[in-house]
């Protein structure tokens, strides 16, 4: 991990970009006019010329399959599968919001397996987002709309798992190769198993109108953006700090579902979300590196 300020700094603008640009996902899945493994499907699709075409220019090429990279694939291929359901059972902002309640894993794991002891601050900023999170969640005017809230909710907090798995597995990989690589990789092995998913559950597989291939499109595009300046950051902050401070992406995507889908707030949600960014800054704060 980089330990020069301007180094973290960047790292930390790229991360937050990155999460801006993934809440921005549950919408265009909504709109992708195909069922929900299949919108990770296209997702996917869309992404690999673009990360191939990456992967060349930044050295190294595509190379041969790193088996990080392809646990990558499986435990990212699940992640969507679940998030992308969830995203169809409720609301757009309760969908985002528990499956991204993985800093408690991720920073267990962390500490676990890859010695990332946390300090006592930081284990307190992670308490914050993530009672921001579960306000924004379990209150009634976060949303209660979809076609089943509840398996929409336990599907979209499944999600957390999957994404906690993918968070360690990238920023352990990131030590000895290029994000694009990873990236790569990643999407080829995911792609045609959510591609078996969908067909497995009888899903609509090919979008229904311009509208919905565009959103498909749309997707690839975020996927490179998004999950490649994620990726790109993890190779430069530690996963727990990392994970923390993507909970900005609940954030983004409550906003959208209030703006598109009326899926309105309320009070307390708002109030779940601003403890949400407070945990972030002070995360932020608590993992700053120490003074030599």
């Amino acid at each position: 991990m980089t330990d020069a300020p301007e180094d973290r700094g960047k790292a930390l603008a790229m991360l937050l970009l990155g999460a801006c640009v993934i809440g921005v996902g549950p919408v265009l899945v909504r709109l992708s006019e195909t069922g929900p493994a299949a919108a990770g499907f296209w997702r996917l699709v869309f992404a690999l010329p673009l990360l191939a075409v990456m992967a060349q220019k930044a050295g190294g090429g595509i190379g041969k399959a790193p088996m990080a990279a392809v646990l990558a694939g499986v435990a990212f291929a699940l992640d969507l599968g679940f998030w992308h359901y969830g995203i169809a059972y409720t609301s757009v902002a309760k969908a985002t919001v528990l499956s991204n309640l993985t800093p408690v894993l991720v920073t267990a794991f962390a500490w676990i397996f890859l010695k990332q002891r946390p300090r006592r601050l930081f284990l307190l900023a992670v308490a914050f987002a993530v009672a921001g999170a579960w306000t924004m969640a379990l209150t009634k005017g976060a949303g209660s709309t979809g076609v089943n809230p509840p398996l929409g909710d336990a599907l979209s907090a499944a999600t957390a798992v999957w994404y906690s798995i993918y968070f360690l597995v990238v920023s352990s990989a990131r030590q000895s190769m290029s994000a694009t690589r990873i990236m790569f990789w990643s999407t080829l092995v995911g792609a045609p198993l959510l591609l078996l998913a969908a067909l497995g559950l009888g899903e609509q597989i090919i979008p229904t109108g311009l509208g919905g291939w565009a959103a498909c499109a749309g997707l690839g595009l975020m996927h490179v953006a998004g999950q490649g300046s994620i990726a790109w950051a993890l190779g430069r902050l530690p996963a727990a700090t990392a994970s923390v401070v993507v909970l900005i992406q609940p954030v983004v995507a409550a906003a959208l579902g209030w703006m598109l889908f009326n899926e309105l707030l309320g009070t307390w949600p708002a109030v779940g979300a601003a403890v949400a960014l407070a945990g972030v800054v002070l995360a932020q704060w608590a993992s700053r590196p120490k003074p030599a």
